[in-house]
């Protein structure tokens, strides 16, 4: 297939594009700066440069392409206090593209999250899918994310073979400047690795490589309208993830009470406090998808995360 992949030169997306085209896919990648252009021509992809609010520029590209992969997303302002302008400028790109692909029987796949799907419960793939307003405790932002992953499940009534894979709070791997890296970071900085409470609560994690790989299965062959759950460990422990920091740092471990957990880890308080457990049952079933990387524990145990930041 020749797929457009949104996204295609970022921590998810760099991934991906190799994985297609070592599958024999061809590749277009949406690019919206030299460097990125020049990544993703190094890595034998098509260039069409643009942004997400460049939508004329999304709505060609996917007229062009057997396929659409959407994985940008604005992280720059939804972490800084702009998550519903990037949940909307990502609801216009959705929309854009099923306009596109209406009637066509062409598969769209879209990047979502889990994080908050059913706290202190494992989620499975149908937690989340009730339609109409999102509210409860959901904020205004992932809230209206999590309502353009319903915009693209029923797109599916469209003539489109949607999907949907979701994405748990770490995506982990060599190079990962995310979530994991911004826990180690700051245990640097405060001396203490710490964890919130008793540090019982449990994040899903996923290996870099194996997302990748389902996102090519979904593209190839998921059903119209399915929700699948980019998970391979299930439920890790912020306590047992805080030792292993502090082992390799050579940190004290120490719990950091809920109140003063703002204070300690800033915007990751609310995050790190969550119990968000994941199963991927349905979706290792559906398309035969088992993760091979190194579990979250085992990977940071590779000692990536912990090379000297001023070297």
């Amino acid at each position: 297939m020749r797929v457009f992949v949104t996204g295609a030169s970022g921590w998810i997306g760099s991934a991906v594009v190799p994985e297609l085209i070592g599958a024999g896919h061809q590749v277009v990648g949406l690019a919206r700066s030299d460097a990125s252009a020049a990544a993703l021509a190094e890595a034998g992809a098509e260039v069409r440069r643009g942004t997400l609010d460049n939508l004329d520029t999304l709505r060609e590209a996917a007229a062009e392409s057997d396929g659409v992969i959407h994985l940008a997303f604005k992280h720059d302002i939804a972490f800084s206090g702009g998550f519903e302008d990037a949940a909307d400028a990502d609801r216009r790109a959705i929309d854009t593209f099923g306009e596109v692909l209406s009637g066509s029987d062409r598969p769209f796949v879209i990047a979502s999250g889990t994080l908050g799907l059913a706290p202190g419960q494992v989620a499975t793939e149908q937690d989340g899918q009730a339609s109409g307003p999102v509210g409860g405790h959901w904020a205004a932002g992932p809230a209206k994310r999590l309502a353009n992953a319903h915009a693209t499940v029923a797109l599916a009534d469209r003539g489109i073979r949607s999907s949907v894979v979701r994405l748990p709070p770490t995506v982990h791997g060599d190079g990962d400047h995310g979530f994991m890296a911004t826990v180690v970071s700051i245990a640097r900085e405060k001396g203490v690795s710490g964890y919130i409470g008793d540090g019982a609560n449990r994040w899903p994690a996923v290996h870099r490589s194996d997302a990748a790989h389902l996102f090519r299965l979904a593209l190839e062959s998921a059903p119209a309208g399915s929700t699948l759950h980019a998970i391979a460990d299930e439920g890790v422990p912020i306590r047992a993830v805080a030792e292993v920091i502090g082992r390799h740092l050579g940190l004290p471990v120490a719990s950091v009470s809920p109140d003063d957990a703002a204070g300690h880890f800033t915007w990751l308080a609310a995050f790190l406090a969550m119990d968000s457990p994941v199963s991927s049952a349905y979706t290792r079933e559906l398309l035969g998808w088992q993760p091979t990387g190194p579990g979250l524990l085992d990977d940071l145990d590779k000692g990536h995360y912990f090379a000297d930041p001023s070297v």
